[in-house]
């Protein structure tokens, strides 16, 4: 695991901390050909330079947000806007975190991806990559 999210889970308060560890943990083991690193202050996993998923410490809890999850039809997964493709789901407790669902959400990031490395190239225009 890249040693700055390891460091950025680290700080976490306990309960976040557990469930900081178990999703990179996971996404490292399942998001195959990934590359995990910090990005704009939070853990984010890359396939080829395009962000995939990521997750955050926010008011809410912590924020597991996949970059095309809008694409997954995954109910669990709330859809927040329509311009970007993004999908996020907010875990307060290790316990709430369903490692199955978990492992099929990061299956089809892998199969569905929107081109969010060219999207300043593109004015904010996706396109579809996968």
């Amino acid at each position: 695991m890249n040693a700055e999210i390891e460091a950025y889970n680290y700080r976490q308060a306990p309960v976040d901390k557990e469930i900081c560890e178990l999703l990179s943990s996971t996404i490292d083991r399942e998001l195959h050909g990934s590359e995990g690193k910090i990005w704009h202050a939070h853990p984010v996993w890359f396939l080829e330079d395009n962000p995939i998923v990521g997750y955050s410490k926010q008011k809410s809890g912590i924020r597991l947000m996949f970059w095309s999850g809008a694409g997954f039809d995954e109910n669990h997964l709330d859809i927040k806007g329509i311009k970007f493709k993004d999908a996020s789901i907010f875990y307060n407790m290790v316990e709430e975190i369903n490692r199955n669902d978990l492992k099929r959400w990061l299956k089809k990031a892998e199969e569905i991806q929107w081109d969010y490395k060219s999207i300043v190239k593109r004015k904010g225009q996706l396109n579809r990559l996968k």
